[in-house]
């Protein structure tokens, strides 16, 4: 039997805006974000605990966030200065362990089940590392600790902020009989939707079906459901990043008529999307896996359709757009084209709980 390991995911809080507030005290017990502008169609990447009072949040149009919140700070993204934090931070985490595998800018898995620090203890390890992190950076981390990556995620979202929690092997049946579906990796709206109409709730109602009804009723992505909800999940941590998707978007200055989308558009972002691909080192066309169309409406609604058997080209792109808004009569905001990759040849010993593209149908949600 293997041995059981002990993973630490830290999740730094309210990073970029934190960041702000950390470089100018001026901005405690302020309301502040980070993104665009409010008078140019800005979109909000995060924002601090004062202004999530007033119901803001990341991803929300700036114009929406400043009516929620008069007194909102909004501040321009400046990337470089996160980046630094990050890697400051990232150098904290490889004291604990030289098993970090970071997931963006501000959050990361760590593998402590050989450590020998602090006894052993994944708990007081992870104790350790926010208190470091706040030491050295003046910035506030969460972390959850658990048996495997899944629920170490699930967990470190617990007792934010500035808090950590523990999922046990002992108490992982209670914890995700109650725990709602939308919790669970992929689950968005759309899906949480198709469950609903199942009268599946959360984990325990997963729980009344086998593996076998999962696949039957969702298709290859019901297994990976089933598994998640009944907190299974053997990925190793992975110091290896292999990146498994690359997108594109435009915002419009104005709102645009789904017939009066051009093929100028996509064949613009198609050749800036060709550019990135370009700068990539491991991957190329031949490992794309899907294709991708993001929507956003005017009305802040959003739709993306994929496709696994179309040729990277702007005619499939927009061809895909056709068939998505086919009938729609509400104007765009925003069009992202974006591709993912087939990197299990690279990478066979990072499983990832990844969505199956490969129905030959697209894929709407």
């Amino acid at each position: 039997m293997s041995k059981q390991r002990k993973i630490i995911h830290v999740d730094m809080d309210c990073f970029y805006a934190a960041i702000e507030i950390r470089d100018n005290p001026s901005l405690n017990d302020k309301p502040v974000a980070v993104g665009g502008a409010s008078n140019s169609r800005g979109v909000l990447c995060t924002c601090n605990y004062e202004a999530r009072k007033y119901g803001v949040h990341s991803a929300m149009p700036s114009s929406q966030a400043v009516r929620l919140c008069p007194d909102l700070i909004i501040l321009p993204v400046n990337f470089e200065k996160y980046r630094a934090a990050s890697k400051a931070i990232q150098q904290i985490l490889k004291n604990y362990t030289d098993l970090v595998e970071p997931l963006s800018l501000d959050e990361a898995y760590l593998d402590v089940s050989e450590s020998s620090i602090h006894s052993g203890s994944a708990t007081r390890i992870a104790q350790a590392i926010r208190n470091e992190i706040f030491e050295k950076e003046n910035l506030i981390a969460s972390a959850g600790i658990s048996f495997n990556k899944l629920l170490a995620k699930i967990a470190s979202d617990w007792n934010k902020p500035n808090g950590q929690y523990v999922i046990t092997p002992e108490n992982v049946n209670d914890f995700m009989i109650s725990l709602p579906v939308k919790k669970l990796f992929g689950v968005g709206k759309v899906t949480a939707e198709k469950l609903k109409e199942k009268n599946i709730l959360n984990c325990g109602d997963i729980q009344q079906y086998s593996q076998s009804d999962m696949v039957r009723l969702f298709g290859n992505y019901g297994k990976q459901i089933y598994l998640m909800a009944h907190g299974i999940d053997d990925r190793p941590v992975s110091t290896e990043h292999i990146r498994k998707s690359l997108s594109v978007e435009e915002t419009f200055s104005t709102d645009i008529s789904p017939d009066n989308m051009t093929n100028t558009v996509f064949d613009d972002m198609f050749l800036e999307l060709n550019k990135r691909l370009g700068k990539l080192k491991n991957l190329s066309k031949n490992d794309i896996q899907t294709l991708s169309v993001k929507i956003k409406y005017a009305d802040f609604t959003a739709t993306t359709i994929q496709s696994s058997n179309a040729t990277f080209s702007s005619q499939s792109f927009m061809q895909l757009f056709k068939t998505r808004v086919s009938g729609e009569k509400k104007n765009i905001r925003l069009i992202g084209l974006g591709v993912s990759f087939n990197t299990s040849t690279k990478t066979q010993q990072s499983r990832q709980l990844t969505f199956n593209f490969n129905d030959p149908n697209p894929v709407v949600d």
